[in-house]
């Protein structure tokens, strides 16, 4: 029997059946994309976070095409129940070498069920702070008022202290006046221009009062709330208007000022 007869006689006992495995790999790789697509849409529906949506969707595609490769190996004749079990010392063996990994994605798992901060809340901890744009299974992103990132294993976040400050931040602006101002107009002009500013939220309502009183001056403290995007834009918008309304009611600065006396030797 020549290679020709061998390969023939191989492709006739083996290729339904090899025929009949790829069939059922592409057919489970469609059939998981779209059970991912459904369950994603629906669950955009009810508005979950998108960590949690995340996994759900990839567990649920990593189930179909499991499901597809065992069906497809069964087409050859394969015993399912030692390759289970070769599986699993394998996947003990890459546990112990991927502590790491494996702490990264049980804290991921921590966070995203427990939910100790979300997309969009302003965070502090490991003496970085920043936005929290994205969190995966691994690590979590913050974003910094610069633009810049910061990539924050999620091992080193679970047990660490945290200070999540939610979606707005308060801010803490200050103006000095000297001691001879008339308080009541100071502090209704700071009033008006915080109120104008439309960064500024209207509850929880601004803070302004005397802060310090120094032999320079009297320190005035502006603390109005915003949303954590309009910081940065909102402290210059209530400096720049602070100084035009000042003006326009002649309301002077306390600037620094020194005493200087000549004594004769």
């Amino acid at each position: 029997m020549n290679v020709k007869d061998i390969v023939l006689d191989l492709a006739i006992h083996y290729g339904f059946q090899v025929l009949g495995a790829l069939v059922i790999l592409v057919a489970g790789a469609f059939v998981a994309r779209w059970v991912g697509q459904l369950v994603d849409q629906r669950l955009q529906k009810q508005a979950m976070e998108p960590p949690m949506r995340i996994l759900i969707v990839r567990v649920l595609t990593i189930v179909v095409m499991a499901f597809a490769v065992v069906v497809a190996l069964d087409k050859f004749g394969f015993q399912i129940a030692p390759l289970v079990a070769g599986i699993g010392v394998a996947g003990l063996g890459v546990g112990f070498a991927l502590q790491g990994v494996l702490g990264n994605l049980v804290a991921g798992l921590t966070i995203i069920f427990t939910k100790p901060f979300r997309v969009g809340e302003y965070v502090e901890l490991l003496n970085v702070r920043g936005d929290v744009s994205k969190i995966e299974l691994f690590s979590t992103t913050l974003l910094h008022p610069d633009r810049s990132r910061v990539v924050v294993p999620n091992r080193r976040i679970v047990g660490e202290i945290l200070h999540n400050y939610g979606s707005m931040r308060q801010l803490h602006l200050a103006v000095a006046v000297p001691h001879d101002a008339d308080l009541a107009k100071v502090l209704a002009a700071l009033a008006d221009v915080v109120s104008r500013n439309a960064r500024v939220l209207k509850d929880p309502p601004p803070l302004i009062g005397v802060a310090q009183v120094t032999e320079s001056g009297i320190r005035i403290g502006i603390e109005p709330w915003v949303r954590v995007v309009d910081v940065g834009s909102a402290d210059a918008e209530i400096y720049g208007a602070l100084v035009q309304e000042f003006r326009a009611r002649r309301i002077d600065l306390g600037l620094a000022r020194q005493e200087v006396r000549l004594v004769n030797a």
